[in-house]
């Protein structure tokens, strides 16, 4: 082919094409290389952040929730969702009346001296605090490993099928009747969440049940104590006939269809922190209110003494103190409680211990929850609970800052006017005595002394006088 002649015109179109991507490729560049630095950079930057949301997770310290808030009576409803069928009936009758003395103000909670120790130790149960645990892959283990130690402590009969619970099975036998046939009249529980054996205090609060109520049944809740070595110590009594009966507790089973089965059950997951104060403390606090409210009857905490018989009493909490100025009462207190089985107070006590438990305040799950409780109560028109709120001379006639006077005898052996009064109006007004354990568990009992004069009363299996010199309370 002649040097003059033209290329083939199929290989000009392509020549010029690739023109084009060279040009192209220049300008890119020279627009690249023009760009400042800094932009360059923050696109980088930008980048990386970019891809890191997708390798890592984040996760930041929000401030934990507020405590959930109080339980609202009405209407009726339980962690956002409407009570089921089997919530107690909520009626409003004209008998259904609270006494003035009921109608109080919202107690204000304080940390009093004799709160810096719980009355009860925990060794045969586990714990409890309000703040629920973080879900949290990566703290809810670290916390869960804290108090899994205390969890096992649980008795292993309440991780069993309700169907094969031995509990519900000796209750009901229990209160059905003995060989005889007869039932019992009177239904008194105690609780006693301890690795201890019962000491003088304790038995001389169970001489108190049986000699103001020689036909009551006596259910004391223990794990301990639901032994042969717990038989032993009973007894004495149970060689004078005496009904009385220690069993383990069935959590599952007592809390079953109350609110606070939710509550145990994230408790044994976990879920629940029990706090600083004992664990025992604080189911024996909950586990009051279950028994009361499956069976109905009397509660007792074991440093109390009954003096009178208690059977004429029905839906009673007792006042602790009172307001001068208004009569009223200030403070109510859960050591002593008279209730119907499935009594709707019972179980708004129960609703309100699952949703504003905490475990580091004493008293929060216990005596000041039933004040707030009824205190909410007495300002709802019509409420519809019948109960009475009683005086203090009732169950509290000594103030736990002066429980140590009822220890102290008479100087020179001549009675004070103050103590012969003191003692005569114990006597005559108050149906028990509550001896406000974490003050005086370490008190020597003096001769002459109110305590004293009270413990002569008692002879039914234990001598007072050798009792008197080693009762140290």
């Amino acid at each position: 082919m002649l040097l003059s002649e033209r290329p083939p015109k199929l290989v000009r179109p392509l020549i010029i094409f690739i023109t084009k991507l060279q040009d192209l490729r220049r300008s890119t560049l020279s627009v690249l290389l023009n760009l400042p630095s800094s932009l360059l950079a923050l696109v980088l930057i930008l980048l990386f952040v970019y891809n890191s949301f997708y390798v890592f997770s984040i996760i930041l310290p929000f401030p934990a929730k507020p405590p959930p808030e109080p339980a609202i009576f009405s209407p009726p409803n339980y962690a956002g969702k409407p009570f089921p069928k089997w919530a107690p009936p909520f009626r409003s009758s004209p008998s259904s009346k609270i006494q003035s003395s009921s109608v109080m103000y919202v107690v204000k909670e304080e940390n009093a001296p004799m709160f810096l120790k719980s009355t009860t130790s925990l060794a045969s149960l586990q714990n409890p605090t309000n703040s629920i645990m973080s879900k949290s892959k990566f703290q809810r283990p670290r916390r869960f490993k804290k108090h899994k130690s205390k969890l096992k402590a649980i008795p292993i009969e309440t991780k069993l099928p309700l169907f094969r619970s031995q509990f519900p099975t000796r209750m009901r036998e229990f209160f059905s009747g003995n060989s005889s046939g007869s039932s019992c009249k009177t239904r008194f529980f105690m609780t006693w969440i301890s690795s201890k054996t019962l000491g003088n205090r304790e038995l001389l609060a169970v001489e108190g049940v049986f000699k103001s109520h020689p036909n009551a049944c006596l259910v004391i809740v223990s794990k301990s104590l639901d032994s042969n070595k717990g038989l032993e110590i009973l007894k004495p009594f149970l060689d004078l006939g005496y009904r009385v009966m220690a069993i383990a507790p069935d959590f599952d089973y007592l809390f079953h269809n109350t609110p606070a089965e939710a509550w145990f059950i994230g408790l044994t997951k976990g879920d629940v922190r029990p706090g600083g104060v004992s664990i025992g403390q604080n189911l024996s606090n909950v586990l009051r209110l279950a028994l009361l409210y499956k069976f109905g009857g009397i509660y007792l905490d074991t440093d109390v003494i009954v003096l009178r018989s208690l059977s004429k009493m029905k839906n009673v909490i007792g006042a602790q103190t009172v307001d001068f100025q208004t009569g009223n009462w200030s403070r109510l207190n859960n050591a002593v409680l008279v209730f119907d089985k499935n009594h709707p107070l019972l179980f708004k006590f129960i609703q309100e211990f699952a949703l504003t438990f905490d475990g580091n305040k004493w008293g929060h799950n216990g005596p000041y929850l039933v004040s707030r409780v009824v205190s909410r109560i007495s300002r709802t028109p019509n409420p519809g609970f019948n109960f009475t709120v009683v005086t203090p001379s009732a169950f509290y006639p000594v103030h736990w800052s002066q429980i140590q006077s009822i220890f102290h005898g008479p100087k020179d052996d001549v009675p004070s006017k103050w103590l012969l009064t003191k003692l005569q109006h114990i006597r005559s007004h108050s149906f028990a005595l509550h001896l406000w354990n974490s003050q005086s568990r370490r008190l020597k009992v003096q001769k002459g002394s109110i305590i004293d004069h009270i413990m002569s009363d008692f002879t039914i299996c234990y001598n007072s006088s050798s009792a008197t010199s080693s009762l140290s309370l």
